[in-house]
This record gives structure tokens, C-alpha cells and sequence, in this order.
């Protein structure tokens, strides 16, 4: 009789299992989404900052063209400048040369051409000196040039240089991110053997009591094995049973890598009729005491206490919704799972 009701309650307890390891995927999913974003936060700062350089460089390269194209124009209205003083020197040159030969073909008048001869040399000396001047103010312009084409191109040059950089930056985040997807998915898989292992020796050990039953990835434990009515003080029966799991997850501490984040989460859960006593003045008071209880046997035991984790869910996760005296029964557990922390 007592082996069909323990087949019965099996075949109806798988769903609360699924449901706790999908939690557990999707806690682990978001541990990992969360670590991306924390890079992400830094290497977009990184970015950031990459970005207002670029738009500084950008600015000063549009400065520069700005400054580039007021200097060629400058210089095109000094070499206008300069043909036409060339051709007012031809000019003048020519007008002296005009008037030379006629002094030298004519005697009546000379005074009068040789002083317009001299006039005529004193401006042309005049011109000359104007056209170096422009010349030199030429020069300094082709100078200004040449220095703000040399500064141009080391600006494109940084520019590209920081483009290079930004590529490569997008690069080893595309590559942190591979390797750290990897890297807690081999941690996962390793703690799934794990934890798959510890079930296996838990399963022998605890072999043929229809109290213990197996529920997905957690083993569930009726409150009565532990402790008495109203209580949280632990049962010698109860101290037996916990003695048998403390001796198999000593040994699977031992085997696990100290890297590995892994604890055994010890759950207290309760029937839905209020306790109200003195000592524990809701189900919430009660469950977790009771976890409390055995985490603390656990740790006098040898295991370390930053393997182990106690909680407290009173009557709010009921395995079955019945108010007859079996459901009561079922719903009053101590759960203990394997998981990562």
C-alpha cells in the first residue's frame, strides 16, 4: 500500500523539479547577461572617449581646410597683383626706352627728356621694390602653406590611427565576449556533473524511504524526518539522515574545483494552516528556522558554511493545493538543491 502511494506521489512531482532547473538556467543566463553588460559599461566608456577625439580631430581638420582655402585665395589676389605690376614695370620700361631714343635722336629738349627719363627710373625703382615685396609676402604664403599641409596630414594620420584602434576595440569585445560565453558554459557543465554525481551517491544512500523522494534536481525531505510538530529542533532520526548527506557532500567538496561558485540551498516549507505560536509567530518563522536548523547541523558536521544557503518559502510554494491531510502532509518539506551561487 505504502509503495503505491510513494509511486503515486513520484509520478506527480516532476513538474516543481522542471520548474526550479529552468529558474536555474535563467539565473544563470542572467549572471552572464549581467557580466556582458559590466564590460560592455567599460569598454564603451573607453569608446566614448574614442569618439570625442575623433570629433576634435574632425574639427581642427575642418579648421585647417577653412585656414587652407583663406591662404590659396590670399595668394591667388598677391599673384594678380604681381602680373600686373610685372606689366605696369614692362610699361615703364618701355616708356623710358621710348623716351631715350628720342633724346638721343633729338638735341632740342634734351633737359626735359633726360629729367622724364629720371622721373621715369625713379618710379620704375619704385615698382621693383613693390614686386619684391609682394614676392617675399608670395613666399611667406607658400611657407604658411606647406606647414598647414604638413600639419593636415599628420591630423589624417592620427585620425586613421584612432579609426584602427576603434576597429580593434570592437574586435576584443566581440572576443571577450566568446570566451566568457564559453567559459561559464564549461563552468555550468561542470557543475551539472557535479551535482549530477552527488544525486547519484544521495540516491544510494537514501535508497527505499518513501519520507526522501527525488524531485527533478532536488531532493525533498517530509518535515516529520526532521523534526516534531510546531518544531525546529532536530530529530535524532533526523540527525541520522542528515549525517548520511553530510559524509557525501564532504566528499563531493572535495572533488569540486574551489572556482566553481556551488552551494546546497536548504529550503523550508510549510502547510498553509497558520502556526501563530510564541516562538514562531508565522510559517515564515518556522520554515526558516527549520532551514536554519539544518544548515547549522550541516556546518558542525564539516561543511564549509560558504557552501550552504537556508531559506525560507512558509506556505507559499505548496507542492499539492488539497487542504485534506495528506496534501498537508506532502507540503510540510525540507527541499535541498545543488546549485550554483
Amino acid at each position: 500500500m505504502a509503495l503505491a502511494r510513494a509511486r503515486r506521489e513520484r509520478s506527480i512531482d516532476y513538474w516543481p523539479g522542471f520548474v526550479d532547473a529552468l529558474s536555474t538556467l535563467i539565473l544563470g543566463i542572467i549572471f552572464i547577461l549581467s557580466i556582458f553588460v559590466v564590460v560592455q559599461f567599460f569598454l564603451s566608456q573607453e569608446m566614448s572617449g574614442k569618439d570625442t577625439a575623433l570629433a576634435r580631430l574632425n574639427a581642427q581638420i575642418a579648421q585647417l581646410t577653412d585656414l587652407l582655402s583663406l591662404e590659396r585665395g590670399t595668394k591667388s589676389e598677391l599673384e594678380s597683383m604681381v602680373a600686373l605690376l610685372r606689366s605696369n614695370l614692362a610699361s615703364a620700361e618701355a616708356e623710358r626706352e621710348r623716351y631715350k631714343s628720342q633724346v638721343e635722336g633729338a638735341g632740342a629738349g634734351a633737359a626735359t627728356a633726360r629729367s622724364r627719363a629720371d622721373a621715369l627710373a625713379t618710379e620704375l625703382d619704385a615698382e621693383r621694390r613693390q614686386v619684391a615685396r609682394v614676392l617675399g609676402q608670395v613666399e611667406l604664403l607658400n611657407q604658411q602653406i606647406a606647414a598647414l599641409r604638413r600639419q593636415l596630414a599628420a591630423l589624417e594620420e592620427a585620425l586613421e590611427l584612432s579609426e584602427g584602434k576603434d576597429k580593434e576595440a570592437q574586435a576584443r569585445i566581440a572576443d571577450l565576449g566568446q570566451r566568457l560565453n564559453l567559459a561559464l558554459a564549461q563552468r555550468v557543465q561542470e557543475l551539472s556533473r557535479y551535482r549530477s554525481e552527488f544525486f547519484g551517491r544521495l540516491r544510494t544512500i537514501l535508497a527505499n524511504r518513501p519520507e526522501i523522494r527525488v524531485v527533478g534536481d532536488r531532493f525533498v525531505f517530509q518535515s516529520e524526518v526532521f523534526f516534531d510538530a510546531g518544531a525546529a529542533a532536530l530529530r535524532p532520526e533526523g540527525r541520522a539522515e542528515l549525517d548520511k548527506l553530510a559524509s557525501a557532500l564532504l566528499d563531493l567538496e572535495k572533488e569540486i574545483p574551489k572556482d566553481i561558485p556551488w552551494v546546497l540551498r536548504v529550503d523550508g516549507h510549510t502547510d498553509i494552516r497558520p502556526i501563530a505560536s510564541a516562538q514562531f509567530p508565522s510559517n515564515w518563522e518556522l520554515s526558516a528556522a527549520r532551514a536554519i536548523s539544518v544548515v547549522q547541523y550541516l556546518i558542525g558536521r564539516g561543511i564549509s558554511p560558504q557552501r550552504l544557503v537556508a531559506a525560507g518559502f512558509g506556505e507559499f510554494q505548496p507542492l499539492d493545493p488539497a487542504t485534506t491531510d495528506e496534501a498537508f502532509r506532502r507540503n510540510r518539506r525540507i527541499e535541498m538543491k545543488l546549485t550554483e551561487r
